[in-house]
């Protein structure tokens, strides 16, 4: 049974790959639809060349996250969970205290937990920008306007 197969990995140059920067508006978009539009450019999966081994992706460049809508009672409900790592060093906040104290957290780390755990990882979560206001500062980058592909809540 010699069957011959003609898998080879693909490993794109990096002289050959070409970063953009996006700009996703979040202002009355739900949280989880905006991070996963991010994770989408922040991995490369929108480029004909994807590959899950390397940073292919874009920039991204999130504004208004401080106007970012949740579904339900989320608002109110959802608890975000850190540990200082001491005994007893459990905390614990609600989605409105963690954005009312840092307005870009809660996107962060939705965008952060999409990505994935390890050092490609960390590397493609460097290449996103949140910004509570809808002024950035990253006008230089001369980033385009990104579309949102879902369509609007009813």
């Amino acid at each position: 049974m010699n069957r011959v197969t003609n898998n080879k990995t693909i490993w794109i140059k990096p002289k050959y790959i070409e970063k953009k920067w996006y700009v996703i508006d979040a202002a009355d978009k739900v949280l989880g639809r905006i991070a996963t539009e991010a994770v989408r450019i922040l991995r490369g999966k929108h480029k004909p060349y994807y590959t899950p081994h390397q940073d292919l992706g874009d920039n991204v460049i999130i504004i208004n996250a401080s106007k970012i809508r949740l579904t339900g009672k989320k608002y109110s409900q959802k608890i975000y969970y850190r540990h200082s790592r001491y005994p007893g060093g459990l905390y614990s906040d609600t989605f409105r205290t963690l954005s009312e104290r840092k307005p870009t957290a809660p996107l962060e780390i939705a965008v952060k937990g999409m990505l994935p755990k390890g050092p490609l990882g960390r590397e493609l979560f460097r290449n996103l920008r949140v910004f509570a206001g809808s002024e950035h500062t990253l006008k230089a980058q001369t980033p385009c306007k990104l579309e949102s592909h879902y369509r609007e809540e009813r």
